[in-house]
């Protein structure tokens, strides 16, 4: 009523907030019981650092996941034929042989360590720089060069632009998009649909840290998190979404610890150790199978070159940083544990280079100048029969291109 002096709050509003460990639930009023959601443990894994492999390339053999030489073997070849790809199709870029093109140089670990940690039949739904998985998983590499060129062979007939590879089905290789975090509704959608099914497979999502800013990061998560959809969500914190520091994209102590407000476990891992990664997608993929919804992984990187070849990165960052990076990066690490081991030597070390060499010099080979795909597939794999329209504008495109009036 009017008149009526104001009612006192319950308690002041600088009152001391939750104890550690626990948030507050809901939008109560700020008196409400504070009802713990994550445990100091939770919250350790998600700001803390998992590493495995140090720097140069020494391990404790207790902490090593248990997998055949042969297994670390392919991990490694996979990551180096990333290396050597991306340095031979940026070359012909730069050359003007190739259109468009970006590397995943210094981030071959987060690209073959949790694809290698996946099963046969698990979904792989990538970002803008793991077109190395589906070559990994099988993608005959001169399909994967055709795509660069966009030519007769590519098996996405031209449709997307370069470095943005389309895969076989029965690879499970979603192709890459690059509009931001547009994959991860899609990811939860093939794990909630394997789950409807009672499948037992698992879905793992790449992103960015510069997708955590973009709202299908909180769709796509958020739904896999409400309905414990088996996914593996893998953010590549590579410092730099384009010319964006991490920094600038959120205020949160870390990218991994955003998945316990979604009350899904966060975990931050060394992004450059293939141990630590594999070890962690791992048991996440392993939760997802037995039920237990998704997890956030967390891996910090670096991107060592620039986000494209449209790119100067000289223009936002400094050349020490790079170089601080580069002495941490995947490719040395790793040799160094595998000549260590015994499961590499100079002399095989130098015997796959020198294949996979080879192997990029007859992909490139073998489609280069090759004619663009038929202009009829423009109107094609939509319809079973495309409609007169398409037809008729088809007809019109045609006799445009041989001139006729």
């Amino acid at each position: 009523m009017a008149g009526d002096k104001p009612k006192e709050p319950k308690e002041p509003m600088n009152a001391p907030g939750p104890s550690p460990g626990k948030v507050r639930a809901g939008m109560g009023d700020v008196g409400a019981e504070a009802v713990e959601i994550y445990s100091d443990e939770d919250h350790a894994r998600a700001i803390g650092l998992w590493s495995i492999l140090t720097p140069d390339g020494k391990a404790d053999p207790a902490q090593v996941p248990q997998v055949e030489p042969t297994g670390w073997l392919a991990m490694y070849r996979g990551m180096l034929l990333i290396r050597l790809l991306d340095e031979r199709l940026m070359t012909l870029q730069r050359q003007g042989r190739v259109g468009f093109y970006a590397e995943a140089r210094g981030q071959e670990a987060t690209v073959i360590a949790p694809v290698a940690a996946l099963e046969a039949g698990d979904w792989i739904v990538p970002s803008h720089r793991e077109g190395g998985a589906a070559l990994y998983r099988g993608l005959p590499l001169a399909a994967y060069v055709a795509q660069i060129f966009g030519n007769v062979h590519d098996i996405g007939k031209g449709r997307q632009m370069p470095v943005h590879p389309a895969a076989p089905r029965e690879l499970r290789f979603l192709p890459i998009s690059s509009c931001v975090a547009t994959q991860l509704p899609q990811a939860t959608g093939i794990a909630w649909a394997a789950k409807i099914k009672g499948d037992k497979t698992v879905v793992l999502a790449y992103l960015g840290e510069g997708a955590t800013s973009a709202e299908d990061f909180h769709t796509g998560v958020n739904f896999a998190a409400v309905f414990r959809a088996p996914v593996v969500f893998v953010c590549v914190n590579n410092q730099w979404a384009v010319s964006t520091p991490a920094a600038a994209q959120s205020a949160s102590e870390t990218f991994a610890v955003k998945a316990l407000a979604y009350g899904i476990p966060g975990v931050r891992v060394d992004g450059n150790d293939p141990f630590a990664l594999y070890a962690a997608t791992r048991q996440a993929a392993e939760r997802a199978r037995r039920g237990q919804g998704p997890t956030l992984i967390e891996a910090v990187t670096y991107r060592l070159g620039a986000h494209s070849s449209s790119d100067d990165p000289d223009r936002y960052r400094a050349p020490a940083e790079v170089e601080t990076w580069a002495a941490r990066e995947p490719l040395i690490r790793f040799q160094a544990w595998l000549k260590t081991a015994g499961v590499l030597d100079d002399a095989r070390e130098a015997e796959m280079r020198a294949d996979l060499s080879r192997d990029i010099r007859d992909a490139v080979a073998a489609n280069e100048g090759q004619p663009p795909p038929p202009l009829r597939s423009l109107i094609e794999d939509v319809y079973l029969r495309p409609p007169r329209a398409l037809e008729e504008q088809l007809a019109d495109l045609q006799r445009v291109r041989a001139g006729l009036p």
